[in-house]
């Protein structure tokens, strides 16, 4: 293969590399847990940064979502730009635990939200519903 040829299948390897890079970045993305399940607490964690959103309008959607979700014990830190609820699904009346914070990220938010289960406990569906929350920043 000649140095010019050579030099076409780099660039078609690398430009089809780039391709996922380039893709917009989801909520599902970003979506972590840690501890064992059953034997320790879990944290799922996820976030979203939304460049056109002020941390206010996100707060006000981010709450409202959760106020949606059925959560009960809001309590909300304006300033502080946090939000902590709590829910009991499980019947234990040990409750799970919703913590979102919004904060400024250059022009626009960031939306950070996690979501905590005691040991023996474990969480359904725990990333679509983190999302839906995060998300809500955006609508």
């Amino acid at each position: 293969m000649g140095s010019m040829q050579t030099a076409f299948v780099h660039a078609a390897i690398l430009s089809t590399l780039a391709l996922p890079a380039a893709a917009a970045e989801t909520c599902r993305d970003h979506y972590r847990s840690e501890g064992t399940p059953m034997l320790q607490a879990i944290t799922y964690k996820t976030w979203m940064i939304f460049p056109s959103v002020s941390p206010k309008a996100a707060f006000d959607r981010v709450t409202r979502a959760v106020l949606a979700e059925g959560f009960v014990g809001v309590h909300v830190e304006k300033q502080l730009g946090t939000l902590t609820a709590q829910q009991e699904t499980s019947g234990s009346g040990r409750p799970q635990t919703l913590r979102v914070v919004v904060r400024k990220a250059g022009t626009g938010s960031r939306v950070d939200a996690l979501f905590m289960v005691q040991a023996g406990q474990i969480g359904q569906d725990v990333d679509q519903n983190l999302c839906r929350v995060v998300d809500a920043a955006a609508q």
